[in-house]
């Protein structure tokens, strides 16, 4: 009989476990999915597309950027959002490939 073991390092463990417990919503799911199509948007730009308020939407991406999950770039008057790591887009593929959702 073969010995089980952990294949994943811990702090791996711990890091996915933190960013999926952080983007474990749809609108944040969202947001993910259109700045990997875009790498940057304004937020006016991922409000239009989302047809949410300003409010809500800022409250997402404020708690998105104190989690390290995204960024911004500040050019003159407007402020651009990024993904920090965009292997998190991953999150999507295996959505949109999964039967089961």
């Amino acid at each position: 009989m073969s010995t089980l073991k952990v294949r994943v390092d811990q702090k791996k463990l711990e890091r996915a476990a933190y960013v999926l417990k952080c983007v474990a919503h749809p609108v944040r799911i969202s947001i993910i999915d259109l700045l990997e199509q875009r790498e940057r948007l304004t937020v006016s730009e991922i409000q239009h597309v989302l047809a949410i308020e300003q409010s809500l939407l800022s409250h997402h991406l404020t708690n998105m950027r104190d989690k390290g999950i995204v960024d911004t770039q500040r050019e003159g008057k407007k402020v651009y959002y990024f993904l920090t790591d965009d292997t998190i887009t991953n999150i999507i593929g295996c959505i949109n490939s999964c039967r089961v959702f």
